[in-house]
């Protein structure tokens, strides 16, 4: 076996103790990874500060249209009524429906007034005029069809919200009601309250209310 120079023995261990050299092209390609997680980092987080700041606006009243729930259940002693809201036909109204009902507003509410073939009201609008005792023109407006949930616009003190529930087809009442949504389940509560006992004044002889009610996103 051949001897190997001492001189040789050296030279081998100075090339393994030299490290070897990092192309330029890894160090621009470590460079861009370190690049993409740095700007997915800051996307994250981003899109969580964004989220809170949703919540939170939502939580003050102000939200945007996505973030408005769309329906509405209430519930009564006769049963639940849930109703869509037209979040984009009468934003104003809804959003005034939407803050009272965070607020409790509706809740122990009773149904004042009670016509048959006509609508059930929740709420005294207050207004001296007593436009729902009037005996009904004959146009009918598509607008107010039955089962339709509205307010009324002669209302004379901002912080009264009364509530009309239509039961049958009603004549045109544009000028009197805004229309902001309709009822898509528990049409059948609705025909109940309809047909309890009234007096004179067309105000239940028994008492019905609403004991809750829960804004909803989807149903």
């Amino acid at each position: 076996m051949a001897r190997i120079k001492p001189q040789t023995l050296l030279l081998q261990s100075k090339k393994k103790k030299v490290p070897s050299r990092i192309s330029a092209t890894t160090i621009l390609f470590g460079l861009i990874i370190v690049a993409l997680l740095v700007l997915s980092l800051v996307a994250s987080y981003r899109r969580w500060s964004g989220r809170s700041s949703d919540q939170e606006n939502y939580s003050e009243g102000d939200q945007s249209k996505a973030d408005v729930p769309g329906f509405a259940t209430f519930s009564t002693s006769k049963g639940e009524i849930t109703v869509e809201l037209y979040k984009e036909s009468s934003p104003e109204i809804v959003d005034e429906f939407i803050d009272l009902c965070q607020k409790g507003h509706f809740k122990g509410m009773p149904f004042h007034r009670v016509i048959k073939n006509y609508v059930i009201q929740v709420g005294d609008s207050g207004s001296a005029e007593d436009w729902t005792l009037k005996v009904k023109p004959r146009n009918v407006s598509p607008k107010h069809e039955a089962f339709m949930i509205g307010t009324s616009k002669t209302r004379q003190d901002a912080k009264r919200f009364p509530l009309f529930i239509t039961t049958a087809p009603i004549p045109n009442l544009s000028d009197k009601i805004t229309v902001f949504g309709r009822v898509i389940k528990g049409e059948d509560v609705v025909q109940e309250i309809e047909e309890v006992d009234t007096d004179e004044l067309f105000r239940p002889k028994s008492a019905i209310g609403i004991t809750a009610v829960a804004l909803k996103h989807q149903i």
